[in-house]
């Protein structure tokens, strides 16, 4: 199953962030904060496998 990972600027805070599955993840650059996204949602299918 293939999640939708939003990536969103912050407001009060420089970056990006990403948001999917009541995770959040921060980065310098959207495709950063997509990245670490993606690597926090495998370590989650990970732990529930």
């Amino acid at each position: 199953m293939k999640e939708k990972i939003q990536v969103f600027k912050m407001k009060n805070r420089k970056g990006y962030a990403a948001i999917c599955c009541s995770h959040l993840t921060e980065g310098k650059t959207p495709q950063l904060a997509r990245d670490r996204m993606e690597k926090a949602l495998r370590r989650k299918r990970k732990r529930k496998a």
